[in-house]
């Protein structure tokens, strides 16, 4: 077996080995786990926390014992059915928690079998300390820019189109699984763990040319239930601002094309507008629903940016404090797909 110890992120985009195996259990590796990592747990959520109470309640032996017969049996397991077909000359890496007994044990088996094993030092452990390093510790590596607007200014759209034509950018709404407000998250999608969003993020900062500049979307310091790390969001305070601008009209026919799988959960979008209850008046509520029973669903994001959405974007532009870098105004009459490939071109050679 061999030990491998990781002194940077870029490390893991060179390691010499096929497959990177995490060990723990499903409840850790859903959590987090190492880019790319399969889960092949030695030991189950339940039987992981059988294992414990023995060790607390009873004795280590007893639950040593107990731990080694789940965790061959289990090894067993992935042997005959995910681990199966391969060959001679695999070379897994191997990592549990903190590199200790779940990845020793499950590496000892397979090293027997021939395979070239290693096991991460430290384990998953040694990797959150390169992230948290990278988010928490270490200054944002490259200058800034934010794409600010009002909302429906299809603001994700031309961020995505400027990445498609070389420019550095960086997707939170993308890498949260939200789309950055209380009509942000898409039907059936569920936000990664914090730990899960840094991780990912981490890896994102990793890869930048600190000598281009990158693009991202204005937000808030809260992403759904996601928190950007200080570093991240003291660098987008400062930024300067390149703000869409564009009619309502437009921007209520983008939203209704944008937000299309809400729209078409009637039940998800009743539910999200009732949510705005505690800010507006049972009429209002009431006029807004009738919108949505009637599928006038530009009228209805037209209310909602003009009476919601835009006066909130008002306040928080004037908070003392807010928008430090300096601002440019690029202004449309239409958002359709033409006008966002000119906007993105245009951001694309500013950015260069």
């Amino acid at each position: 077996m061999k030990t491998v110890r990781l002194s940077a992120l870029s490390d893991l985009d060179d390691l010499p080995f096929d497959e990177v195996i995490d060990a723990r259990s499903p409840a850790e590796y859903a959590e987090d786990h190492l880019p790319g990592a399969i889960s092949l747990p030695v030991l189950g959520d339940a039987e992981r926390a059988q294992v414990g109470t023995i060790y607390t309640r009873e004795s280590r032996f007893a639950a040593r014992r107990l731990g080694a017969a789940l965790v061959a049996r289990n090894v067993a397991q992935h042997l005959q059915t995910r681990l199966a077909d391969q060959p001679a000359r695999y070379r897994p890496l191997i990592y549990c928690w903190r590199g200790g007994q779940r990845s020793g044990a499950f590496a000892t088996i397979l090293a027997q079998i021939g395979w070239q094993v290693g096991v991460l030092e430290g384990g998953w452990r040694s990797y959150r300390r390169l992230v948290v390093q990278q988010l928490y510790e270490t200054p944002f590596p490259a200058p800034v820019w934010l794409l600010d607007g009002n909302t429906g200014t299809a603001k994700t759209a031309i961020l995505q189109r400027v990445a498609e034509l070389g420019g550095q950018v960086i997707d939170l709404e993308g890498l949260a699984a939200h789309r950055g407000s209380l009509f942000g998250q898409a039907p059936g999608r569920v936000q990664p763990s914090q730990k899960r969003f840094e991780s990912a993020l981490a890896q994102v900062l990793g890869r930048l040319d600190p000598s281009r500049p990158v693009l991202i979307e204005a937000e808030s310091s809260r992403i759904g239930k996601l928190r950007l790390p200080p570093k991240l969001w003291l660098a987008m305070c400062a930024a300067p601002r390149i703000r869409i601008e564009a009619p309502l009209a437009a921007r209520a026919r983008w939203l209704a094309h944008a937000y299309a799988d809400l729209v078409a959960d009637r039940d998800a979008l009743r539910t999200r507008i009732d949510a705005l209850a505690p800010f507006h008046s049972r009429t209002r509520i009431s006029e807004w629903q009738g919108l949505a029973r009637a599928g006038a669903f530009e009228a209805l994001a037209a209310e909602l940016m003009q009476a919601h959405y835009d006066p909130r974007y008002t306040r928080a532009r004037l908070r003392p404090g807010k928008d430090a870098g300096t601002e440019e105004v690029l202004s449309t009459q239409d958002l359709t797909p033409d006008t966002i490939d000119r906007v993105a071109a245009k951001l694309r050679a500013r950015l260069r």
